[in-house]
């Protein structure tokens, strides 16, 4: 199976990422997941395509970072992050997450703080395609 944590171009399986989750282990009680879409429209502007650009090492060590902080913080039973480096259209996958607990509250509260923190922690940058050009997100929203 897959790594936990990934830096891909190419679209993953939430059914395989939550399949693998659940192999992990039959303490399971509860999985929250994230799942970040491309949208069309972004302040104020219509928005053909999304691109993302990583620094990749770097942005692997802090996923793979935040994955063990959650673990310890939330007494996770397991994570996962996966997040794609590529162009995508409007409707497509961008960044997957999942925390795997004993009780839900656990697994909704990880799943949250792994989502902020990778957009604050992680250097994986975002640039809209327009019908007006090409823009940078401001980091961190």
């Amino acid at each position: 199976m897959n790594k936990p944590v990934r830096i891909q171009q190419e679209d993953f399986s939430q059914d395989a990422e939550i399949a693998a989750l659940k192999a992990s282990s039959l303490r399971i009680g509860g999985i929250a997941t994230f799942l970040g879409c491309a949208r069309d429209f972004s302040e104020g502007r219509d928005v053909s395509e999304i691109s993302f650009e990583a620094y990749g090492s770097m942005a692997l060590a802090e996923m793979n970072k935040l994955r063990a902080e959650a673990i310890a913080t939330f007494k996770l039973i397991d994570a996962r992050i996966v997040h794609r480096v590529t162009t995508v259209q409007a409707g497509d996958n961008i960044v997957f997450i999942a925390a795997a607990a004993e009780h839900r509250a656990a697994a909704f509260d990880a799943c949250r703080w792994i989502i902020d923190e990778l957009k604050q922690r992680v250097p994986i940058w975002k640039k809209e395609i327009t019908p007006q050009g090409e823009a940078w997100v401001t980091p961190h929203p």
